[in-house]
């Protein structure tokens, strides 16, 4: 007679019509691999693929939405947040995020606004969208008249990057107006919308906090390595942020502090790295835990919660 395994069986669910496919499939290919080396005892892994035409797969094969509740205990959602509405309506369990904390998360402007409320202050920004020149003219007068309106909003020195942090075109640090220009003019060439900082020159420190781990209501791992004075004030910062979101599961807040204007927070995500070396295995080690202890936490809450 067979013998009935005792896993959980965990799915994870990326790609879709929907949201950063490619970043989809990394990330959610990263934690199938860091659950399968690590977790494999109690949990089997569920690879849920949605393809560009908005066809479900499990193992590779399509598969009907509804029949999904019978093939997995837990879904972890890393496509589109609006996807947890569905699995809640199929009542299956699941990790997912808000599709308000998701908004926040990539409307700058609105999470600044939203920070206010708890006293947490972004460096200011600007998103130029992407170059067309059949509406914007020819590309040095386009990239003059953007990078006025940059320097009229905020002073040098500044940040310029792809919005969606594509690896094809570099970070540029203008300090001056033709540099603005010349970096502005490197993201039209790339063909992406360009996300234009305020340079704050500091100390850059990451903070993790996991809802209920340690049996504590929000767990903020201590800030590691640091000259910053202001390690306890960043602790209660990330707990705060972390509440006031309404993150059910996981948040790393990125700040940076400068010497005489105090705390920024500069960036909010919802997945751990769990490469080797991250930033996040340093502070798992740091308390005398593993990756993986994290992950199995909010596998093992999540299950029980929903």
């Amino acid at each position: 007679m067979q013998a009935i395994s005792s896993k959980k069986r965990i799915g994870i669910l990326r790609g879709g019509i929907e949201g950063d496919y490619h970043a989809s499939l990394r990330e959610g290919g990263e934690i199938i691999s860091h659950i399968f080396e690590h977790l494999n005892d109690k949990w089997k892994v569920v690879d849920i693929f949605i393809d560009k035409e908005g066809i479900w797969h499990v193992g590779g094969l399509k598969i009907d939405i509804p029949d999904l509740h019978q093939r997995v205990d837990l879904v972890w959602n890393v496509a589109h947040p609006g996807l947890g509405n569905l699995l809640d309506k199929l009542s299956i369990p699941n990790i997912n995020v808000s599709s308000f904390s998701s908004l926040l998360r990539d409307n700058h402007e609105m999470l600044r606004s939203h920070l206010k409320e708890i006293g947490l202050v972004m460096p200011r920004k600007i998103v130029l969208p992407v170059y067309q020149a059949d509406i914007d003219g020819g590309m040095e007068m386009y990239a003059l008249k953007k990078a006025k309106e940059v320097w009229q909003k905020f002073p040098a020195p500044w940040v310029v990057r792809s919005f969606t942090e594509d690896a094809t075109m570099g970070i540029h640090i203008a300090k001056t107006f033709p540099q603005l220009m010349d970096s502005i003019l490197d993201g039209m060439f790339h063909k992406k919308s360009i996300l234009v900082e305020e340079f704050i020159i500091g100390e850059e420190i990451s903070t993790h906090s996991v809802k209920g781990f340690r049996n504590q209501d929000v767990y903020v791992f201590p800030v590691g390595k640091t000259s910053s004075v202001h390690k306890e004030k960043l602790e209660q910062l990330s707990r705060d942020l972390h509440q006031h979101l309404g993150i059910n599961h996981y948040l790393k807040s990125d700040f940076v502090v400068h010497s005489k204007k105090g705390i920024f927070i500069t960036n909010i995500s919802f997945l751990p790295d769990l490469k080797q070396g991250s930033d996040f295995e340093q502070a798992t080690d740091s308390v005398g835990a593993k990756m993986h202890h994290v992950i199995e936490h909010l596998l093992d809450r999540a299950l029980s919660t929903n």
